[in-house]
């Protein structure tokens, strides 16, 4: 299944972009009467033919619309410190985005590694492994911004914070029901500041447990994206 992403359809005869022209053309190989597929990044998933090919231009013609396609019935939102290696976070975009999540902030801690983002290199790779999964809805990415300011903002759903100092914490599964909305906070390699988890108690947030084991940051984040998954399924 040949899948591409084509943000911009809004009739049914549709000119896809030069760079996805040329995959089509010469990597694909594709010829003028082949099917082949199309996501927007808002829920839609077009079933097209091509009409017109060559190396810069590929006209195609949409002959089914599938809305909302896999629409899930819950929203999570992983608030997470960019880990200093570029690579890691860009693992957990990737895999995140296949196993399904809605909305990714990327938080500026105490103990933060990495300040800096490049989002339009990070929005490539969530494209990337949305057509790899066939993700119909393009999980958001937002702009850096500081733990605090996120931290207070209102959020209709469960609001949690994983750290891994001593105390109290509840595990995902006692915690979360299903179709319920959820964001997550996960912490840098240097954890949250006793701080950080102080503010987060204040504004409602719950202490969650991700298991025994001392993860890292990213793979923190897979987890929970895999957890709040299973919790949901049918």
């Amino acid at each position: 299944m040949h899948v591409f992403y084509s943000p911009d359809i809004t009739e049914m005869r549709y000119c896809m972009s030069e760079t996805e022209a040329r995959h089509c053309c010469s990597v694909l190989r594709l010829n003028v009467g082949d099917l082949i597929y199309l996501i927007d990044g808002r829920g839609n998933f077009y079933t097209a033919k091509i009409a017109d090919l060559s190396v810069k231009r590929c006209m195609v013609d949409i002959v089914d619309v599938k809305n909302n396609y896999e629409k899930r019935n819950y929203n999570l939102h992983i608030a997470i410190a960019p880990t200093k290696s570029i690579d890691r976070f860009e693992w957990f975009l990737e895999k995140a985005t296949e196993i399904g999540i809605d909305e990714i902030t990327p938080i500026v801690c105490e103990h933060s590694e990495r300040q800096i983002l490049k989002l339009e290199r990070l929005q490539k790779v969530i494209v990337a492994a949305a057509k790899q999964s066939i993700k119909a809805f393009l999980p958001k990415i937002n702009e850096m911004t500081s733990f605090k300011k996120i931290v207070e903002q209102k959020f209709d759903g469960k609001k949690l914070i994983a750290h891994c100092y001593d105390g109290e914490k509840i595990s995902l599964k006692n915690i979360l029901k299903p179709h319920e909305n959820v964001i997550i906070f996960i912490g840098p390699e240097g954890d949250f500041s006793k701080n950080e988890v102080r503010l987060a108690l204040q504004n409602d947030f719950m202490e969650a447990s991700l298991g025994n084991s001392r993860l890292r940051t990213e793979t923190a984040a897979v987890h929970v994206c895999s957890a709040v998954c299973l919790i949901n399924e049918d």
